[in-house]
């Protein structure tokens, strides 16, 4: 079976998003970890049309302990994994991880299985009826990130990252955005 991850060596340690938590991240990483609308939109009114994505892993397989825990899926089950680097004319800025159940799938209409280079973001919030669920928060040190992570996002010090679980249709699914040092620089 191929790999579940392009970007992992092993699954990120979250927090759970609790009172308090938001101020003790740096002000940088707070603006991005809370920002309520779509980050594609935040990018693309910074960089225009320059925002692009790179398809590092499209597979079906089984997500992560803990995501499908998140999500209520059974180890048997098998969703869409998605990983990606948003980037500007090269420039790395976000990682990104989605997990996308087929009952998700279903209801969005098949849209969210046939992105192919098109962002999450610019799909899912123009749902109406998009719902935030939940959100946690992560810091990730060098080691858990694969080599071929590292290289692709320029990764040479911690990452701060948010997953969250949105529902469309009441179906869930989960993404997790890791914030590269380009983009902390543009808060």
């Amino acid at each position: 079976m191929a790999s579940k991850s392009f970007l992992f060596n092993r699954e990120p340690l979250w927090l759970e998003n609790r009172p308090g938590i938001r101020h003790t991240l740096p002000e940088n990483v707070q603006s991005w970890v809370y920002e309520p609308g779509s980050l594609t939109q935040r990018l693309r009114d910074y960089y225009g049309d320059a925002i692009s994505v790179k398809i590092l892993l499209r597979q079906w397989n089984t997500p992560f302990l803990s995501e499908r825990r998140l999500l209520k899926l059974h180890e048997s089950k098998y969703s869409l994994i998605r990983e990606v680097l948003l980037h500007a004319d090269g420039k790395p800025l976000i990682l990104a991880r989605t997990i996308i159940p087929a009952k998700t799938i279903k209801v969005a209409k098949s849209n969210l299985a046939h992105l192919g280079s098109r962002p999450l973001g610019e799909v899912i919030f123009s749902y109406p009826k998009l719902e935030r669920i939940e959100m946690d928060v992560t810091l990730i040190d060098s080691p858990a990130w694969t080599q071929s992570a590292l290289a692709e996002g320029h990764i040479n010090q911690s990452i701060w990252g948010r997953r969250t679980v949105y529902a469309i249709a009441h179906r869930q699914m989960l993404v997790s955005e890791f914030f590269l040092p380009g983009v902390l620089a543009i808060f």
